[in-house]
């Protein structure tokens, strides 16, 4: 839960103009990016757009909890990512070429809503058109004023979009709420009802494709049209995949030509771009990644000296948030995940509400946020303080192919390179505790993928080919024996991941959570020592 902010700031903040220029609010406290670290994101992006194109972007929408009360609001990362602003309802134009108005030329316009009084009071200072006219926009204006706009956007050759989700709620009491300006744009750009993103894509390829690809092309298309039941009926793919002559091909082109005629949008281009941006992380973006790391990895440590098996597994979380609010975390990256026993074999278990841990080995993988860029740190810690024989075996056979993953993130490698290091020593230990027969059913007790960026998204936006300086990824092979898997029962309820998050420099990888221990020896050690919570006692509640 968002921290809540001292009356007095806001006070400051309703005084002066000049204060708005040096900071703006960011994930609930002063942002330490920078309106110039925003402005850099953009120019890049405009340096990437193709030629005579306008990428369009939508702040995220508002999400109900229940009833009347909403969820804080969390920012859109690519949105967030390009402005810094942190406030609903707000539209972003970046054009690769020189716009011009009455007032010269521009290269970006924002549309913020504007401020409001009794909104104000009952949520919080906004800052509205002239909070965000002091943040370095080339153009503001309110977002009515997109709604009142012809925007023509007929004069582009393409408008790079993301495809628009179905969780955005109409606010009947606001015009120009996201839902009508996402309207109004739909309206513009000739969006169809009844749009389907996957299908446009397949359309696309059906459209693109060039005889030698067809064999490799009808997999693909097969494959992802056989996930959907109304793609696979679809006529012109259904007739591509049948199709078994050039003629035949040329004949479906021209139908998917005809069908995708009048759309100059594209909704493909502006994901690669994007994470072809944030996969490698700016000096900013780095200082804040490495104190949410560091935090995260702190709240491991406090949780190794303070655990017991009287605990439940919604306290063992509760400590870890007690560290992020206590170092100035707002909030954690992601659902966290807290599994004791069978629970740590769930592999996104986050209900956390098991109460009886006793000897049972507990994985925590938790994340704090600061500022918006979120940690991925993980830890598998006996409750009772020491590892079982079969808890120790199969831990380390985890670490040795972390430590091999970690050893095979060297700039110039590939992703491919950490998961195929770390699984051969997953699939070697199995195979010689003999959990498995040959050696391809290791994806049996691990059957994720071992690597991932981290930054304003959890898993954070990359292209996933070579490892390059400054990006910082997790390195997390796992274990998973559940009840019922066909080997000896002594193995059944353990499961074990061990993640930590690794900043990729041309000297080699550096494990930025190393400062919470990994290895059985020091995790057993750090277990013994005191912990400033072991005289916290609440009272027993009166309850008739």
């Amino acid at each position: 839960m968002s921290s809540v902010l001292n009356s007095k700031f806001y006070f400051i903040l309703s005084l002066t103009v000049f204060f708005l220029a040096a900071s703006v609010e960011s994930y609930g406290q002063k942002s330490e990016l920078s309106f110039e670290f925003h402005k850099n994101r953009r120019i890049e992006l405009r340096q990437k757009l193709p030629y005579n194109s306008v990428a369009v972007f939508f702040s995220s929408p508002v999400r109900n909890r229940a009833n009347d009360v909403d969820y804080i609001y969390h920012p859109d990362p690519n949105f967030y990512y390009l402005t810094g602003w942190n406030e609903p309802h707000a539209v972003l134009l970046v054009y690769k070429t020189t716009q011009e108005d009455q007032n010269g030329s521009y290269y970006e316009k924002l549309f913020v809503r504007e401020r409001n009084l009794r909104n104000e009071m009952w949520n919080g200072k906004q800052l509205g058109v002239e909070g965000a006219a002091n943040m370095g926009f080339d153009r503001v204006e309110s977002k009515k004023q997109f709604i009142k706009s012809s925007l023509d956007l007929n004069e582009f050759d393409t408008i790079l979009m993301f495809d628009f989700k179905n969780d955005v709620r109409d606010d009947k009491t606001d015009s120009s709420d996201l839902f009508d300006l996402q309207q109004h744009f739909k309206n513009v750009i000739n969006y169809p009802d009844n749009f389907n993103a996957e299908r446009y894509r397949l359309y696309q390829k059906i459209r693109t494709a060039q005889v030698q690809d067809l064999s490799n092309i009808k997999r693909m298309i097969s494959y992802y049209a056989s996930q959907d039941e109304t793609l696979i009926e679809d006529p012109i793919i259904k007739d591509f995949l049948n199709s078994q002559e050039s003629n035949s091909l040329v004949d479906l082109k021209k139908r998917t030509a005809y069908l995708t005629r009048d759309y100059n949008f594209d909704i493909d281009q502006l994901s690669y771009l994007m994470a072809s941006l944030r996969e490698k992380k700016q000096p900013e973006e780095l200082s804040l990644l490495k104190k949410a790391i560091q935090i995260s990895a702190q709240g491991q440590i406090e949780v190794m000296k303070a655990i017991h098996p009287k605990m439940t597994e919604r306290e063992v979380q509760g400590i870890h948030q007690l560290v992020y609010k206590k170092y100035g975390a707002a909030h954690e990256g992601y659902p966290s995940i807290v599994g004791a026993g069978h629970n740590a074999c769930v592999l996104h278990y986050i209900t956390n509400d098991k109460t009886d841990l006793k000897n049972q080995l507990i994985l925590m993988d938790l994340g704090a946020e600061y500022q918006g860029y979120t940690a991925d740190v993980t830890r598998t810690i006996p409750v009772s303080g020491k590892y079982s024989p079969e808890q120790k075996a199969l831990y380390e056979i985890v670490y040795d192919a972390q430590n091999a993953g970690i050893d095979a993130a060297q700039k110039g490698a590939s992703f491919r390179a950490i998961g195929n290091a770390a699984n051969k020593v997953v699939e070697k230990g199995l195979l010689s505790l003999g959990l498995i027969d040959k050696p391809e059913d290791y994806r049996r007790y691990l059957p994720h993928g071992i690597s991932h960026h981290i930054g304003l998204d959890v898993h954070d936006p990359g292209l996933y080919e070579t490892l390059d300086t400054d990006m910082v990824i997790t390195v997390e092979p796992g274990i998973y024996v559940p009840k019922g898997s066909p080997c000896d029962p002594k193995w059944w309820d353990i499961g074990i991941r061990i993640e930590d998050d690794i900043l990729i420099t041309d000297e080699g990888p550096v494990n930025l959570s190393a400062a919470a221990p990994r290895s059985w020896e020091k995790i057993e050690k750090l277990m013994k020592e005191e912990s400033p919570l072991d005289d916290f006692e609440l009272p027993e509640l009166a309850i008739d």
